[in-house]
């Protein structure tokens, strides 16, 4: 096989690893500057594909021209997309023999889009999975090839699903391309009418609101965990969570109901969260006991 491989997340390297003896190029997003200093910092893609001396590309436009030549000279046998992160041009799917070929970490039609492990987390699935698609024109829609199911654990957080679901890629991809590139496979349409979306997370709904039912923030708090990172508002400023789970108390939403060496347990609406390890702005990580010790939070108190 001589496959194109383009990702960008640490969702993508897995496969990558897999599928390196069959890998002529690697496509993944820019560098991007990171931290006080803005040193430019390559993808998890990018720094794998180093690792294992595949060339590398990066380029600002994958529908630049220049770029598509230089893929369509190639004559790959497949292009394998996993979280690149860019809409390729229809000519560029079809430069590779069996087009593009895209690992997507949700059951389709179900979430698609940027964040579909988020937004599965967040709506409450049990159930997620990775789909393998022939690519077309538009975004997650193209038939599907072959379905991998993973169950959610109750307290998992995006962070943990996502490294469990990059792992069933990978081995999808195994299991998969060679039969793809002899021409090997059967194609399934999906069921566009019970299509959903997963559109890209903004930080405004990492936001863990006491008003929210506990069950709710909870979940809010695993699907954006660890990115861009759950965080309550309170008086103390902005406390970003960093470990927590639900609680057995109950009160006035925002109230502060128990600490101790377990953490710090606070009231939302129908029910509680133990918050165990916080952040608050412009400070270490700390536990939720260290924080309301030294803070001397008492039951009763606000923290909202």
């Amino acid at each position: 096989m001589r496959l194109a491989y383009f990702g960008t997340s640490a969702f993508a390297v897995p496969a990558l690893r897999a599928l390196a003896p069959h890998i002529e190029v690697v496509v993944t997003q820019p560098s991007r500057p990171t931290g006080r200093g803005n040193k430019l910092v390559p993808t998890p893609v990018g720094e794998a594909a180093n690792e294992l001396s595949i060339p590398l590309l990066s380029p600002p436009r994958a529908r630049d021209e220049e770029f598509i030549e230089q893929i369509e000279a190639a004559r790959f046998d497949a292009i394998v997309v996993a979280s690149y992160g860019q809409i390729l041009s229809e000519r560029l799917l079809n430069a590779a023999t069996r087009s593009g070929i895209n690992l997507h970490a949700s059951i389709l039609p179900k979430y698609r889009g940027a964040a579909p492990i988020a937004r599965s987390i967040l709506a409450g699935e049990t159930t997620t999975g990775v789909t393998l698609i022939q690519m077309d024109r538009g975004m997650d829609t193209g038939d599907v090839i072959a379905v991998t199911q993973l169950s959610i654990g109750n307290d998992e957080t995006a962070g943990q699903l996502e490294a469990r679901l990059a792992n069933a890629a990978a081995a999808l991809s195994v299991e998969w391309m060679p039969r793809i590139v002899a021409g090997d496979y059967t194609r399934t349409p999906q069921e566009h009418n019970a299509a959903t979306l997963a559109p890209k997370v903004e930080r405004r709904e990492a936001q863990l609101d006491f008003a929210d039912p506990a069950e709710l923030a909870h979940r809010r708090f695993r699907a954006f965990t660890p990115k861009p990172g759950a965080f309550i508002s309170s008086e103390h400023g902005d406390l970003k969570v960093l470990a927590c789970r639900r609680g057995t108390g109950s009160g006035a939403p925002g109230t502060v109901l128990a600490t101790g060496v377990d953490g710090l347990e606070v009231a939302f609406l129908s029910g509680s969260l133990l918050l165990q390890n916080l952040q608050p702005a412009g400070k270490k990580p700390i536990s939720g006991n260290d924080f309301a010790n030294g803070r001397r939070l008492v039951v009763g108190d606000r923290l909202d």
